[in-house]
């Protein structure tokens, strides 16, 4: 054993103390574990973190929501784990060699990892960890607070490194690493606001590499007095003997998911504030995750307890981001989806997707089934979401929806993804505030909102094409068909007569139509019924839309100018965008064939 600590009839040490403070519940236990300890908790043992007395302003000024805070620690669990793969396969992440992007990391540490498969999901999920903990049963009644553990079985650090990583700010450690999220070292401090009236936040960690110690510390707001001469307080860890305390250890019972711990980092936020309304891990957290991380590098693992909800049958959940959670629940819930790709000399390459959903689920009405929608996909209001390596870094509501599209139809049932990773990097700098949870409100950022709302409300676009369908097939009263009983009632009634007039002006009931075609010949039983679409896996055919029997051009498009040409294919329409075994749109332009550099364009599909 290591150092102990002598206190009236007390000793206590170094493991002791971490499991103490580990096992406590919330903010209370371990505010009563501290005034167990004065000698060890004196303020003479805390250092300001990052070395800087004033570094209030840098960790307050983080992320608005306790959420976003919250997936900042996800994302430097996958940055950890990512970077422990790089050293293990040979490579210094920080060479030129080592991958560029986070998906050619993943291509080449994972190269066959089959997560869509749910047991090697789940396996892989198990390396990143959030678990609750708090005293239960936990109801109405009784609103226990809600401890999060974070655990990730990536590199680790040892202990007298800790003041270099977890507990610097501004270090930039990982600007010269391309295949990770992080930059500045201070994103992960933005929870710590969020943790309880204290901000108290536990720190361990163990270096891959199994040849140090295991070490740990605790950080908090400073407690302000009246004796400091700082106008404001400042965050800070323990430091015990002027050290960063450990001990030694092979394994560890620290209650997480099928596993003991061994090497990797564990973090636990005391009486960590979310929302109101949040309830089990593996629902309303499971979601906003999923909502936040919309395509994430690894899979992530979220656990609740039986203590804290004794009568929810689901306490563990493995997720894999928003996007897989839609082409999974497509059928029952997305009406169509569909995704185009922009280029543009300002911003360089972006790609957008829609999901349109359906009006009505299984046997709900329209009310209930728009309620179900928003709580299972619109969790944190984020209509319009704006990704980066798949990490939501801003959004808009349904403002844009109903404003800048003018889609009032759509409005509650239409999820926008902008995925900004191929853009120019001066452009998409200019667009996300460093804590990467909202926009700024720059001259980038207005460029790209008047751009998307050109190009998604256009008059041919899909997204028009889908609002007047639904302008036409709007039904006032879902428990009857209200169009036909007021059919029958204005049917005697003269045609230029007000009432109807106005009725057919406001239930577009089309009486002129149906009585001129009253007596008309029907169609006879030789006519063929439409034939319906029925979508391949892969497409037989991909052909242009048009009848000149390719004996001259389908369409001219001056320099820098615009047109759209429209493809008939039998594939499926998630094609380009599914998970497994997505197409490939490519474009080539041939050499000049005639005079005025009129150029040839050859378009194909690649399965």
């Amino acid at each position: 054993m290591t150092d102990l600590f002598d206190q009236p009839s007390k000793k206590i040490n170094h493991q002791e103390l971490f499991f103490k403070l580990y096992q406590a519940k919330d903010e209370n236990d371990l505010i009563s574990i501290i005034k167990s300890y004065p000698s060890i908790f004196d303020d003479s043992n805390w250092k300001p973190l990052g070395g800087n007395f004033s570094n209030y302003g840098v960790v307050k000024n983080q992320q608005s929501s306790p959420i976003a805070a919250l997936i900042e620690k996800v994302t430097n669990a996958i940055d950890a784990i990512l970077t422990k793969e790089c050293i293990l396969s040979g490579t210094d992440p920080k060479s030129d060699v080592a991958p560029r992007t986070m998906d050619e990391a993943i291509q080449r540490f994972y190269p066959e990892n089959n997560w869509d498969l749910p047991s090697f999901r789940k396996k892989q999920a198990e390396n990143i960890q959030i678990i609750a903990d708090g005293k239960g049963p936990r109801n109405q009644r009784n609103q226990h607070p809600t401890s999060v553990i974070v655990y990730d079985n990536g590199e680790g650090q040892h202990p007298e490194k800790f003041e270099d990583t977890f507990l610097s700010l501004l270090r930039g450690n990982k600007n010269d690493i391309h295949f990770v999220q992080g930059k500045y070292n201070m994103g992960g401090s933005g929870a710590i606001v969020f943790c309880g009236k204290k901000r108290y936040q536990l720190i361990a960690s163990k270096r891959y590499t199994n040849d140090g110690g295991f070490g740990f510390t605790l950080v908090r707001e400073h407690p302000k007095k009246e004796s400091d001469q700082a106008k404001e307080t400042w965050y800070e860890y323990l430091l015990i003997d002027e050290k960063i305390p450990s001990f030694t250890i092979t394994q560890l019972d620290l209650g997480l998911n099928n596993r003991q711990f061994e090497t990797g980092t564990i973090l636990k936020l005391y009486s960590y504030q979310f929302p109101k309304g949040y309830s089990g891990f593996a629902q309303d957290l499971n979601q906003s995750v999923n909502e936040f991380l919309f395509q994430p590098a690894l899979p992530i693992l979220t656990v609740d307890t039986a203590e804290r909800y004794p009568n929810n049958k689901v306490l563990e959940n493995d997720l894999f981001g928003l996007k897989r959670r839609l082409a999974a629940e497509e059928s029952e819930y997305l009406d169509e989806s569909f995704s185009e790709n922009f280029s543009d000399d300002v911003f360089g390459k972006m790609k957008v997707s829609c999901y349109v959903f359906k009006t009505k689920v299984k046997d709900y009405d329209l009310k209930r089934t728009k309620k179900i929608i928003q709580d299972r996909y619109f969790k944190n209001s984020m209509s319009v979401m704006f990704s980066l390596n798949g990490q939501t870094h801003g959004h808009y509501t349904a403002e844009f929806i109903t404003r800048s599209l003018k889609l009032n139809l759509l409005k509650s049932h239409l999820l926008i993804h902008v995925d900004c990773t191929e853009m120019k990097y001066n452009f998409r700098k200019e667009l996300f505030m460093a804590s990467r949870d909202r926009l700024k409100d720059g001259d980038e950022t207005q460029f790209l909102r008047s751009y998307l709302a050109k190009k998604l409300s256009a008059k041919d676009g899909r997204l028009a094409e889908i609002e007047k369908r639904r302008k036409q097939a709007v039904d006032i009263d879902t428990s009857s068909n209200t169009s036909d009983l007021l059919k029958s009632f204005t049917k005697n009634l003269p045609l230029d007569s007000e009432l109807a007039k106005l009725l057919n002006q406001t239930f577009k009931l089309d009486i002129k139509k149906d009585r001129k075609t009253e007596g008309q010949k029907k169609r006879t039983s030789t006519e063929k019924e439409p034939t319906p679409f029925e979508p391949k896996r892969f497409p037989s055919f991909f052909q242009i839309d048009t009848k000149n029997n390719n004996e001259k051009e389908v369409a001219t498009i001056p320099l820098n100018g615009e047109k759209s040409i429209r493809f008939s294919t039998d594939v499926a329409n998630d094609y380009f965008d599914r998970i497994e075994e997505p197409g490939d749109l490519r474009v080539s332009v041939d050499e000049p064939v005639k005079v005025n550099h009129v150029r040839r364009m050859k378009v194909s599909i690649a399965n």
